[in-house]
């Protein structure tokens, strides 16, 4: 289906004409596809992590780098199993891979995954349309037959990400223990921490670097289905017969709002004080559970460049983001202290409950792809796993 001539549709009736790579998929076919919320991603490199993050179910990414491609699909970079995304939009798709450790093309990738994309977009005037008016339902088309019109009146009538539990759709079935670490080359290989705190680790949609960065700071994790309930999820036994010494609330996609479970869980798991750390979705689940609200961003923070600011050290990170709703700060007055802020819009981007021993993230500390600037933070998990002992 490569080089068709494609269309990706805006509800506001603007419309880009392009080529088409990828799988072909009709929006108007039974069970939909090619169709959703439409954003950009400012990241320079890490298009693979991009695509196989679960945070990005039901949305549209376009890419603000001119050149996607160039280092072609390789599993071990991948953030999960499968393409969550309802399509890929870029400037210009890269036809020579070129990378050692590549084991195919992206548009052999795609295809596979059912994922439609375009290219030949204006992704400049993407940006700033999405920036100036906020993030819109969108879908990419190849069907020559149906008119602009038919297409946006098609667009107007997807559901928007507002009230949508996504998370059931990418969380895992059941439970299951990870033990992998991150991957480093050979001469740069660190020494293999023990592990010595029992982590449960609530799938949302969680990606694997940061299961992976649970294990270099000595974790054993157990992941569990988003629906487990807090106390079930407080007795889960591990390997050494004990229970949890932490609990991790992961990144995903959708409305925190919607997915009351894992607030209701949040709250048990605060109740019985036990060391809770929250990335993303998880940092929007604690602020819930706390009694705060969230709200939806204008076009969300997608990108491995983005500011914040520690406010503890005064110390400025350069973070990767993936989210379209935030936590509102006023909602959480004597709940929990403010202890990071975006230095672009001045968001929350983390928190310290008050009385129980949590904290959350809005950003992703482990990166892929990004700085790494903000790793020190599962070593702060550690460090309040380790203030507060349970038993060992």
């Amino acid at each position: 289906m490569s080089g068709e001539t494609a269309r990706l549709v805006l509800e506001d009736g603007t419309v880009f004409r392009g080529r088409s790579f990828g799988a072909r998929v009709d929006p108007s076919a039974a069970g939909g596809g090619g169709a959703g919320e439409v954003v950009f991603n400012t990241a320079l490199t890490g298009y693979e992590e991009v695509l196989t993050d679960p945070s990005y179910r039901g949305q549209i990414v376009a890419m603000t780098a001119p050149q996607i491609g160039n280092t072609g699909w390789n599993a071990e970079d991948h953030e999960s199993s499968k393409l969550h995304l309802s399509g890929f939009v870029v400037r210009e798709r890269s036809r020579v891979v070129s990378n050692w450790r590549a084991e195919r093309s992206l548009d052999d990738a795609l295809v596979e995954a059912g994922v439609a994309a375009i290219e030949g977009v204006d992704t400049r005037l993407l940006t700033r349309l999405l920036r100036d008016q906020g993030a819109m339902r969108g879908l990419i088309s190849t069907d020559v037959r149906a008119s602009d019109a038919a297409l946006v009146d098609l667009v107007r009538k997807t559901p928007t990400l507002d009230g949508r539990d996504l998370v059931r759709e990418v969380s895992c079935d059941r439970a299951f223990t990870f033990a992998e670490p991150s991957w480093h080359h050979a001469e740069d290989k660190p020494g293999v921490v023990p592990a010595r705190f029992n982590v449960v680790a609530y799938d949302f949609g969680v990606k694997r670097n940061i299961l992976r960065r649970l294990v270099d700071v000595g974790c054993r994790v157990t992941v569990v289905p988003a629906t487990t309930p807090g106390k079930e999820a407080l007795t889960t036994k591990f390997s050494d017969g004990r229970t949890a010494d932490g609990v991790f609330l992961s990144n995903g996609p959708g409305d925190p709002a919607a997915v009351g479970y894992a607030i209701d869980a949040c709250r048990e798991v605060l109740a019985a004080k036990v060391p809770l750390f929250g990335i993303c979705l998880g940092h929007q689940i604690l602020g819930l559970a706390l009694g705060g609200t969230t709200y939806k961003l204008k076009f969300g923070h997608h990108g491995a460049n983005q500011p914040v600011l520690d406010l503890s050290t005064r110390k400025v990170e350069v973070t990767s983001q993936n989210h379209g709703f935030a936590v509102d700060v006023g909602s959480l007055r004597g709940k929990a202290e403010l202890s990071h802020v975006n230095l672009q819009d001045g968001t929350v981007e983390g928190m310290r409950a008050t009385g129980v021993p949590a904290f959350s993230v809005q950003y992703h500390p482990e990166a892929a792809p990004g700085p790494h600037d903000a790793g020190y933070l599962f070593d702060r998990f550690v460090a309040l796993m380790t203030d507060t002992p349970r038993g060992r």
